[in-house]
C-alpha cells in the first residue's frame, strides 16, 4: 500500500514543483530540477541527517526518471492539471501521510529513538514543498496555509502509538494513513490552522513611545 501510494505521491509532488517553478519562468533545467527536489528532497535530507548511506534514490534510479519525466510532461498538459487542482490536492495530502510514514519506518529501522523517529516522519513528509519554495523564491507554504506540518507530525504520533498497542502492522499503516488523510482533508475544507505569531517591531516601538507620552 506505501509503496503505491509513495509512487503516485512523488509523481504529483513532481508535477507541483513543475508548476511552482513555471510560475518563475524557469527553463527546462529548472522545471526539472524542481521536479525533482520537490518529490525527493524530503527523503534526502532524511537520509543524510540520519547518516542512511546510500540515499534512497540513488539505488533507485526510476524514481528519477519518473520525477524528472513527471515534470516535464507538466508543461505540455499544463491547462488539463490547471482544471484538476482539487485532485491535485487529494495526491498531496496522500503524498504527506504516505511520506511521513515512509520516514518514521526508516528511522524505525536505524534504531533511532520516538523522538528521532517523529522527526525523520516530519522531515520526510515537508521538506521537499520547503525546497521547492525557496528555491522559487516563495515562503514556505506549509509553515503558514491550512494544518500541513502538524498533521505530519499527528500522524507519526499515532503511528508510534498504534505500534506501542502492538497491533498488526497493516493495521497501523492503514489506520494512521486514514486518520491523516482525513486530518489533512478536514483541514483544507474547513480551513484549520494553527494559531500564528505576529511580531511587527515598529508596532512596539510606536505603543512604547505611546506609553512614555
Amino acid at each position: 500500500m506505501l509503496t503505491l501510494a509513495y509512487l503516485i505521491a512523488i509523481t504529483a509532488e513532481a508535477m507541483t514543483g513543475a508548476l511552482a517553478a513555471g510560475r518563475r519562468n524557469m527553463d527546462l533545467f529548472g522545471v526539472s530540477l524542481i521536479a525533482f527536489l520537490t518529490a525527493l528532497g524530503g527523503g534526502t535530507v532524511r537520509d543524510i541527517l540520519l547518516g542512511n548511506f546510500p540515499v534512497n534514490w540513488t539505488q533507485h534510479p526510476e524514481y528519477i526518471y519518473l520525477t524528472v519525466g513527471a515534470g516535464l510532461s507538466t508543461m505540455l498538459v499544463v491547462k488539463l492539471v490547471h482544471k484538476l487542482q482539487q485532485l491535485f490536492l487529494v495526491l498531496d495530502a496522500i503524498g504527506l501521510v504516505a511520506f511521513t510514514l515512509i520516514g518514521c519506518n526508516v528511522g524505525q529501522q536505524l534504531g533511532y529513538s520516538p523522538v528521532v523517529v517523529v522527526m525523520a516522519g516530519i522531515i520526510t513528509g515537508i521538506f521537499g514543498g520547503i525546497l521547492r519554495d525557496l528555491l522559487c523564491n516563495r515562503r514556505p507554504e506549509v509553515l503558514h496555509r491550512e494544518l500541513y506540518a502538524s498533521v505530519s507530525l499527528l500522524v507519526a504520533l499515532l503511528y508510534l502509538q498504534l505500534q506501542q498497542w502492538q497491533l498488526d502492522g497493516d493495521i497501523v499503516l492503514l489506520a494512521s494513513f486514514s486518520v491523516g488523510l482525513l486530518l489533512r482533508m478536514s483541514a483544507l475544507r474547513w480551513h484549520w490552522r494553527l494559531p500564528t505569531f505576529s511580531y511587527a517591531p515598529e508596532r512596539w516601538q510606536d505603543a512604547a513611545h505611546g506609553d512614555q507620552k
